[in-house]
C-alpha cells in the first residue's frame, strides 16, 4: 500500500516532468485582475518573463501609479520624472486600440507636463482618471479633458497651490457622459460658475465631490440624476441650494461663513443619508420633508447663538427626526450643553433605533445625554464613544471618596427613572468605547444596569492603561460587575 509520503513524492515528480504552467494558462481577464492587486512596478517587471506576460502588461486595463515609483519630491526636470514615465508607458500602446480603463497617479509636476498627460489620456480614451498633483503655481483647468467623449469618472485633487476652472460656457459644453466628478482645491472666482452643476452641464452626473473651494460664496446643484453629493472645506460659503429627486446621500462638512448671514436649502425627497458636521450654523435652514431618511450625523461649530440661529438648529433637528439611525458628534453635545433652549425644544426621534454619541466625559453633559435619551423612546442600540477626556476628569476611586461624591451623580439618574421609562423598556444593546472610569460613565452604567429591564448586552471597552493604574482598573471592574441588574438575561462585558 502506497504511503502518504510516497504519494506526495510521486505527484511532485509527475508535476516536474509535465512542466505545466497553470498560472500562465489562466484567461487574460483573470490574470489582469490578479495583477491589479500588485504594485505597478512589480507588474511591469513581470513583462520580462515571457511574451505572454509582456502582452499582459501592455494590455493591463488599470494603471495605478499612486503608490509605487513616484513621490512628492519628484523633480520636474529629472530624467525619471513621473509624467515622462507614464507618458512613455501609454505611448508604447496603440492608442487606436487602447483598452486602458483607469489611470491613477500622484506626483509633483509642471503644468506643461500635466497638460501633456491630459492630452494622452484623452487620446487613449481613458474612462476613469484620478489625479493628485502638486504644481509650482496656480494652473488653469486643462480644457482638452472637457471634450473627452470617453471619460466617465474624473478626480482632480490639487495638493498645492490650486487650479482655476474655465468659464461656465466652456465647462457646460463638455462632460456630457461624466457620471462621477471630484475636484479639490480649486478657485471659483467667476460668478457664472455658481450655476455650473445643473442638468444642462452634467446630465448624467451621479456623484459630485467638491473640496476646499476658494471664493465659493453661493452654490446651486441641480443635476437630474445626482445620487451622492459631498461638499467640504468651503468656509466662505453663504448660500447653498441643492435640488435632486434621486439624491440619496448628502455630506456637508466644514462649510459656511460663521460671521456673515448664510442660508441652506435642500430638496431631496429620497434622501437616505445626511452627514452634517463641523458646519457653522446658518441663519436659514430649509431641508424639506426627509421622509426617506435612514441615517443622519450631526455636528455643529460652537459659536454665539442668536435667536435666529437657535431656530435654525431646531429646524435642522426637526428635519432629521425621521431618521432610523443617528450619530451626534462631540461639538453638537457641546452646543446642547451651552443652551438651555434645547432642554425644552429638542424634538422627538420616534423612529431612531440606533444612536451613537461621541462625547467628552464632562459632568455637565449628563443632563444633555438624558434629554437625548428621552427623545429616543424606542431606541434599541446605544453606542457611546468617549473620544477625549480632560485630565481632571479622573477621580480618586477609594471607597470613601466614591461614597462621598457619587451621590450627586446617582441622584441625578434616579430622577430620570420615570422620564426615561420608554427608553428603558426598549433599550437592548449598549456599547461604551474609550471608557475612562469617570463618575459620569460609572453612574450611567449603574443606571442602565439597574433600570434597563429589557437590556440584553452591555459591553465596556476601556483605553489602554499603564501598570500603575491596573489595580484601580481592577477595582472599578469589580465594582461594575457587582452592580444590580434589572434584566436577568443581560450579558456584561468589561475589557
Amino acid at each position: 500500500m502506497e504511503t502518504r509520503s510516497a504519494r506526495r513524492r510521486r505527484l511532485s515528480n509527475s508535476h516536474h516532468q509535465t512542466g505545466v504552467d497553470y498560472i500562465s494558462h489562466l484567461p487574460d481577464a483573470v490574470l489582469h485582475h490578479i495583477l491589479t492587486l500588485l504594485p505597478i512596478k512589480t507588474v511591469a517587471q513581470s513583462a520580462t518573463l515571457s511574451s505572454r506576460w509582456r502582452s499582459l502588461w501592455f494590455t493591463l486595463p488599470d494603471l495605478d501609479f499612486s503608490n509605487s515609483i513616484f513621490n512628492s519630491n519628484s523633480n520636474s526636470n529629472s530624467n525619471s520624472n513621473p509624467a515622462d514615465i507614464i507618458a512613455g508607458i501609454l505611448n508604447a500602446r496603440d492608442h487606436k486600440h487602447s483598452n486602458v480603463r483607469l489611470l491613477r497617479f500622484s506626483a509633483t509636476l509642471s503644468f506643461s507636463r500635466l497638460n501633456a498627460l491630459f492630452r494622452i489620456a484623452v487620446r487613449h480614451k481613458i474612462q476613469h482618471l484620478h489625479i493628485q498633483v502638486s504644481t509650482n503655481d496656480y494652473f488653469n483647468f486643462p480644457r482638452g479633458i472637457i471634450a473627452s467623449d470617453s471619460l466617465r469618472v474624473f478626480s482632480l485633487r490639487s495638493i498645492y497651490p490650486g487650479f482655476r476652472l474655465p468659464p461656465s460656457s466652456i465647462m457646460s459644453s463638455g462632460f456630457r457622459l461624466l457620471s462621477s466628478l471630484s475636484l479639490a482645491l480649486m478657485i471659483l472666482d467667476r460668478p457664472s460658475l455658481v450655476d455650473l452643476f445643473t442638468d444642462s452641464s452634467f446630465p448624467l452626473l451621479k456623484k459630485l465631490n467638491l473640496e476646499s473651494c476658494s471664493g465659493l460664496m453661493n452654490l446651486r446643484v441641480q443635476c437630474p440624476v445626482l445620487q451622492d453629493f459631498s461638499l467640504e472645506g468651503c468656509f466662505q460659503l453663504q448660500g447653498l441650494d441643492v435640488l435632486g429627486g434621486k439624491l440619496e446621500r448628502v455630506r456637508i462638512c466644514s462649510c459656511f461663513d460663521a460671521h456673515g448671514s448664510s442660508w441652506v436649502k435642500i430638496v431631496a425627497p429620497n434622501l437616505k443619508t445626511l452627514v452634517w458636521i463641523y458646519n457653522a450654523v446658518t441663519d436659514e435652514v430649509n431641508l424639506g420633508d426627509l421622509k426617506s431618511l435612514n441615517q443622519a450625523s450631526l455636528g455643529l461649530l460652537c459659536q454665539h447663538f442668536s435667536n435666529t440661529k437657535l431656530h435654525s438648529v431646531s429646524a435642522l433637528l426637526s428635519a432629521i427626526s425621521p431618521a432610523h439611525s443617528l450619530t451626534f458628534e462631540p461639538s453638537f453635545l457641546d452646543v446642547l450643553s451651552s443652551n438651555n433652549y434645547f432642554a425644552c425644544y429638542l424634538p422627538a426621534f420616534n423612529n431612531v433605533r440606533c444612536l451613537e454619541l461621541k462625547t467628552v466625559s464632562k459632568k455637565h453633559n449628563c443632563s444633555v445625554v438624558a434629554n437625548i435619551f428621552r427623545s429616543c423612546p424606542v431606541l434599541h442600540t446605544l453606542t457611546i464613544k468617549i473620544v477625549d477626556a480632560p485630565s481632571n476628569g479622573r477621580k480618586d476611586w477609594r471607597k470613601e471618596k466614591w461614597e462621598k461624591i457619587v451621590s450627586e451623580e446617582e441622584h441625578f439618574w434616579e430622577t430620570q427613572i420615570e422620564p426615561l421609562e420608554s427608553f428603558r423598556l426598549h433599550l437592548k444593546i449598549v456599547r461604551m468605547e474609550g471608557f475612562m472610569e469617570c463618575f459620569n460613565e460609572v453612574s450611567l452604567t449603574h443606571f442602565l444596569l439597574k433600570y434597563g429591564t429589557s437590556l440584553q448586552e452591555l459591553s465596556i471597552f476601556t483605553n489602554k492603561t499603564n501598570h500603575r493604574d491596573s489595580l484601580k482598573r481592577r477595582a472599578i471592574k469589580s465594582l461594575i460587575m457587582g452592580f444590580s441588574r434589572a434584566s436577568p438575561h443581560v450579558k456584561l462585558r468589561y475589557c
